[in-house]
């Protein structure tokens, strides 16, 4: 719920239009959603700027569908994380204009329109095995109300490839750069432009990577200014701190 819903709710009282007894009873404008195996924070958008976030690994396809439910019903907008295609399905039961993404493995529901920001968050990726980490970033940055732009598969392995894509990436607010490997792309950008950068190592590699720890050393030990860095595979969460940025 966020500010302007409860801003509804109350002028509907002031109008006459609602009770204070249905104000109170109004599922809105209650703090949590209770639904046995899971609380619902029904404040959090308007507490933080942000809904609560569906993540589905973990859980079963009739939870993740019942909670997606609950949101819908609550007209908020839902985004699940690492969903499966039978979560999918099972959201999509209820909610017949859920969106999925196939390779980051995300759920949308747009239930209320999207407020485009003006400013642009850039991710930037080395290799066609990251766009699962890429796309459930675009996803995330997306459903959050970012203007997104993609460029993909320009690693130093073909560095030429980021130089004829850079003039527009530093038009960005925000870059968000998603690599394996090594995880050298992250400080060739760093040193490149003039925006805050945020760091996804990814655990794509072989096997001296590590599941992608030997990429978070690298990153986290990068030479340029400005980089911080996310935990290993999580676009979401980079995604996230970019939203924030670009929309002050």
């Amino acid at each position: 719920m966020n500010k302007q819903e409860v801003l509804r709710i109350l002028h509907a009282v002031e109008s006459g239009k609602l009770s204070p007894e249905q104000a109170l009873n109004d599922e809105l404008l209650k703090e949590f959603g209770e639904l046995g195996f899971a609380t619902i924070d029904n404040f959090r958008e308007a507490r933080v700027g942000y809904p609560e976030v569906i993540y589905g690994e973990g859980k079963t396809c009739e939870q993740v569908a019942t909670i997606a439910k609950y949101m819908t019903g609550n007209g908020q907008n839902v985004l699940v994380t690492r969903a499966s295609s039978e979560m999918y399905e099972a959201v999509q039961a209820d909610c017949s204009h859920a969106e999925y993404n196939r390779i980051g493995r995300t759920i949308t529901i747009i239930n209320k329109e999207l407020k485009v920001s003006e400013h642009t968050i850039a991710i930037v990726s080395a290799g066609t095995s990251d766009l699962p980490v890429v796309e459930e970033a675009f996803e995330t940055a997306r459903i959050f109300g970012n203007r997104v732009e993609k460029y993909v598969d320009v690693g130093v392995a073909g560095i030429h490839r980021l130089f004829n894509r850079l003039e527009a990436i530093r038009r960005a607010r925000v870059v968000i750069v998603v690599a394996g490997m090594e995880g050298a792309l992250v400080s060739v950008v760093g040193g490149l432009v003039d925006k805050p950068v945020i760091a996804v190592p990814t655990s794509v590699g072989y096997g001296a990577n590590l599941g992608g720890v030997t990429t978070l050393l690298a990153m986290l030990n990068s030479c340029a200014s400005g980089v911080s860095v996310v935990n290993i595979d999580n676009g979401f969460g980079a995604a996230y701190s970019a939203s924030m940025i670009n929309q002050i």
